[in-house]
């Protein structure tokens, strides 16, 4: 454990690369398989009926009030992002896969993370109440923006003839209608959902691992490891790092030509250059069919856990600054 923490890896990693393992080894299948799918609808709508109870209104409103600070942040989470993620079409298909290459443009269209965002943000002593708004503003835009950008990109790019409004209705019906309904009940479930912060995180991290073994043992029994070589790992880890460095130099010197303080500059860096695991793995599980959604997260769970050593870097130079 102490190898882990002093290489910085997110111990929860480690568990999806476990489910990972077991889904290659043994995949689910027939009515396995469809008890599995029935299970993760389930999961995953509870997921994001938790999400909706955990913002609170005067959240959104506060948001609202440091409007030019969380544009720039929309901006870089939903146009920015994705301008790089088409970038790297250029480099398809000598050093890139399609497939690959969708998954990038996937990770690229996702909203920021909430919880590493704000923590790196408070370790870096930048303007935390501003990355909770921006991040939890993030996340719920994401609901829409996400599925939108998809449609329209694969379709552009792939051909894939993905249907729009397919797309949102299925997002409004799976996921945002429990985020919804989750906020609505917050007036009388607030009080134990803020007492029970561990359970609910327990029951948001098991929804992500049953969504990943449903999708990789469809995906192992379709040939994922016949597609995916050491190479394309590699491919992965040098495009992960390329973009997130290239979001990393935007938003930094941004921040500073824009006129943002030290605090501020802050929050636009670890709010604006983060992807959502935890918004990533179910929405693609809504998004796309379950034959494709292991290639499609795959680069999204590597970047995941790159921008997590970087950034804890970043964050520990950050706080060493003088005032």
């Amino acid at each position: 454990m102490n190898i882990i923490k002093s290489l910085k890896i997110d111990p929860f990693l480690l568990t999806l690369i476990t489910v990972v393992i077991l889904a290659t080894l043994f995949p689910c299948a027939g009515n396995v398989k469809v008890f599995f799918e029935y299970l993760t609808t389930f999961a995953i709508g509870l997921l994001f009926f938790m999400h909706g109870a955990k913002l609170s209104l005067q959240s959104i409103i506060n948001g609202i009030r440091n409007w030019h600070l969380h544009l720039t942040i929309f901006i870089v989470t939903f146009a920015i992002f994705p301008l790089l993620g088409l970038g790297l079409q250029i480099f398809v298909p000598n050093f890139l896969s399609e497939n690959l290459y969708l998954g990038f443009i996937y990770l690229c269209t996702l909203p920021a993370t909430v919880q590493s965002a704000i923590a790196f943000t408070s370790i870096a002593r930048g303007n935390v109440a501003a990355a909770v708004c921006s991040a939890s503003a993030s996340t719920l835009l994401g609901v829409f923006i996400t599925p939108v950008l998809i449609a329209f990109i694969m379709h552009a790019q792939a051909g894939t003839g993905m249907s729009i409004i397919d797309a949102i209705t299925s997002i409004m019906l799976k996921l945002m209608l429990p985020f919804v309904v989750g906020h609505l009940s917050r007036r009388w479930i607030a009080r134990w959902i803020d007492s029970h912060r561990k359970l609910i995180n327990q029951t948001d991290r098991s929804s992500i691992l049953l969504v990943v073994y449903v999708a990789f043992s469809d995906a192992v029994i379709n040939g994922i490891w016949h597609q995916i070589d050491a190479l394309s790992f590699t491919s992965i880890i040098i495009f992960s790092l390329l973009l997130l460095s290239l979001i990393l130099l935007i938003t930094t010197y941004g921040a500073r030509l824009l006129g943002f303080n030290k605090e501020d500059e802050i929050t636009i860096v670890f709010c604006g250059s983060k992807k959502s695991l935890a918004s990533g793995i179910p929405m693609a599980s809504v998004i796309f069919p379950v034959s494709s959604m292991g290639l499609m997260v795959l680069p999204l769970m590597i970047f995941h856990q790159i921008q997590l050593m970087v950034c804890a870097v970043l964050a520990s130079r950050y706080a060493k600054r003088k005032d």
